[in-house]
């Protein structure tokens, strides 16, 4: 098989149902058993069954890292081969550094968690919020922000796909800014449905309780490259992995320009190991010639592998 890529999934993929392709494979159930028993909540009863827990932020990025772990079990035990290079979009890069061996599955999933929990006391619900930004060149978009930030925060902090970006700060200024983009030619400007909003300066105080938290997580080289968001490089040193992490919190997803790196390196065949189709979706319209397959089940693992 030629070199390849891995992306891992953030938070916004989740949904009940989402292993309901892995029902043969006994790894799955034990990884969210494993996940379930380090953090004292039924992860797999959450997968399975309505509930409101699910979108919980707190509960959303340790359920999304179990989910991709688990998956990346799957692809092990079927007989995946090893990437060349691996990315994560957001919470994603957490589950990459644990597939690359750079930090214990045990470790990550409280280390998530607490991520999640400083997150959400960073900023009062209500107060912040997400608008994704379709139809605008990057720059325009970053202008917008500029402009309708006034004296509070907005800033675009995910660079999604060309024509796709979230924009993030208080809750007016980002109304001022989709009432913005759309006066400036956005096709769309869209609220996201999260409680807080990510990567942009209203976390610097969560990232500096999660610098705290990171100084007693073993971090290890990875064995496997793994691109990180905020500045798009891979990092042997533990301290540079720790501090990318934390930079992560407040800076921009730097999506386009992480598969845009994968594609320099004459690869052009990645998959998406966990649930959903997003980064999928995102890859295509990144890169043309790149294929991108979803590993949402263990047909579609079988299909990688084999092809």
């Amino acid at each position: 098989m030629q070199n390849f890529a891995f992306f891992f999934p953030g938070q916004g993929s989740q949904s009940v149902g989402m292993m309901a392709g892995f029902d043969d494979m006994p790894i799955i159930r034990e990884t969210f058993q494993q996940a379930s028993t380090i953090l004292n909540i039924d992860f797999w009863e959450m997968v399975t069954t309505p509930n409101e827990l699910l979108n919980q932020t707190q509960h959303t990025q340790p359920l999304m890292l179990t989910a991709g772990i688990a998956t990346w079990r799957a692809y092990q035990q079927l007989g995946g081969k090893t990437p060349t290079v691996m990315a994560g979009h957001s919470l994603g890069e957490y589950t990459a550094l644990v597939a690359a061996e750079s930090i214990r599955f045990e470790d990550a999933l409280p280390l998530v968690k607490y991520r999640a929990e400083v997150m959400q006391s960073a900023v009062p619900e209500g107060v912040g919020a997400m608008a994704a930004i379709l139809g605008l060149e990057d720059d325009v978009v970053k202008a917008v922000c500029v402009e309708a930030a006034g004296s509070e925060v907005l800033e675009a902090v995910n660079f999604n796909s060309p024509g796709q970006v979230v924009i993030a700060g208080n809750k007016a200024a980002v109304e001022r800014g989709m009432e913005l983009a759309k006066e400036k030619g956005a096709k769309r400007a869209l609220p996201l449905p999260v409680s807080v909003p990510s990567h942009c300066a209203l976390m610097k105080p969560a990232a500096n309780q999660l610098a705290e938290y990171l100084k007693t997580v073993a971090v290890q080289t990875p064995k496997v490259k793994v691109l990180h968001n905020a500045d798009v490089a891979s990092h042997s040193d533990s301290e540079a992995i720790k501090a990318a992490l934390v930079k992560q919190l407040f800076s921009s997803v730097r999506w386009v320009e992480t598969v845009q790196a994968v594609r320099h390196q004459e690869i052009l065949l990645a998959a998406e190991c966990g649930p959903g189709k997003v980064l999928t979706g995102l890859t295509k319209r990144i890169v043309a010639d790149m294929t991108c397959a979803a590993l949402i089940n263990q047909v579609s693992i079988n299909e990688f592998i084999n092809q």
